[in-house]
């Protein structure tokens, strides 16, 4: 029996996908369909803390498989007592599993207002983000109690991607979609380093956020997330004896090759590598093995999952409650 209310929800990514599969498939070809008849341009894209890195793996999906231009919002711009910035030819995607937080609201009641698409990808049907929104995209995933973001996250990409192939059918991303469900380390080295960084390219870049966040926020840990090329221009010279890096390259589509890893290495005192690529996983203190032959936008999917397992982990070893670390609320509203 899981512990805690965080393993529990950890343990049930898988049946999250299997039963929100239908449901979502069919809310996310009427949203294509507006975005459609709309003529949309481009896609705005808003959400906070694990929503927001949701986002992020959106903007690089969209982008890499239909073709469509897409960025995040500044919510701020929307939620203040000034006009907001036009929305002329684009349509607005808001992430938030709560549906609470008022300035990712206010992005839709903007999109509204402009008389351009407006879509929620929430769990809470009556949220007031989906009363604002024309599409609801449901996570279908029942209630989240642990503080921390787990299945909400996972679901949360699960409708990304629906609303991606809906966008630009492709069956063989249907049959990925279909296989997820079914797919299913040991992290006491990272205990001792002061601080993490984890690095990530492309559609991992999310995942590099999100675990980032996952280990700081349940752990306590000190945790940035970077590209490589990023933390080459700087940061890398924080890194030292002290130091955990995390390495997230999988599915291909110019991932952190070994030539850049190799060099990190060196610097950092624990190296964890969640990765397809065996080179690169013989290098690592920490080698957590990915299936080959991943989809570079099915990768995150599965990428993600070790960081969630990690940051349980740290958690137990420096004795945090991890259904409410460090004070946190599941719900955090923001203007």
């Amino acid at each position: 029996m899981p512990a805690t209310r965080l393993e529990s929800e950890l343990l049930e990514q898988g049946e999250v996908l299997a039963s929100r599969a239908e449901g979502g498939r069919t809310a996310a070809r009427s949203a294509a369909d507006l975005l459609r008849s709309a003529g949309t341009d481009y896609l705005l894209l808003g959400g906070r803390g694990s929503s927001d890195n949701a986002a992020r793996y959106a903007q690089y999906l969209f982008g890499f498989h239909a073709a469509m231009t897409a960025g995040l919002a500044a919510p701020w711009l929307f939620a203040g007592d000034f006009p907001s910035p036009s929305l002329r030819g684009g349509a607005v995607v808001a992430v938030s599993q709560s549906g609470g937080s008022p300035d990712v609201v206010a992005l839709l009641a903007a999109a509204r207002k402009q008389g351009r698409p407006a879509i929620a990808v929430t769990n809470e049907p009556g949220s007031p983000l989906a009363a604002m929104a024309d599409v609801v995209v449901p996570l279908c995933m029942g209630p989240e109690r642990s503080v921390a973001a787990t299945k909400s996250y996972l679901a949360s990409l699960h409708a990304i991607a629906q609303l991606a192939v809906a966008l630009r059918p492709d069956p063989e991303m249907e049959d990925w979609l279909r296989w997820l469900p079914d797919s299913r380390a040991q992290f006491d080295a990272l205990a001792g380093s002061a601080w993490l960084t984890v690095v990530g390219r492309g559609l991992n870049y999310a995942t590099a956020h999100e675990t980032a966040l996952k280990l700081r926020e349940l752990s306590g840990t000190p945790t940035e997330a970077f590209s490589p090329p990023d933390l080459l221009h700087g940061p890398v010279a924080a890194l030292g004896p002290s130091t955990g890096l995390w390495i997230v390259s999988a599915g291909g589509g110019r991932q952190p090759d070994r030539e850049l890893t190799g060099a990190l290495r060196g610097r950092a005192g624990v190296v964890v590598a969640v990765s397809d690529d065996e080179e690169l996983l013989a290098t690592a203190d920490v080698a957590v093995r990915l299936p080959s032959g991943l989809p570079a936008w099915a990768a995150p999917f599965l990428a993600v999952v070790p960081g969630q397992v990690a940051a349980l982990r740290l958690a137990e070893l420096r004795g945090v409650e991890v259904d409410s670390p460090h004070g946190l609320s599941k719900v955090t509203l923001t203007r």
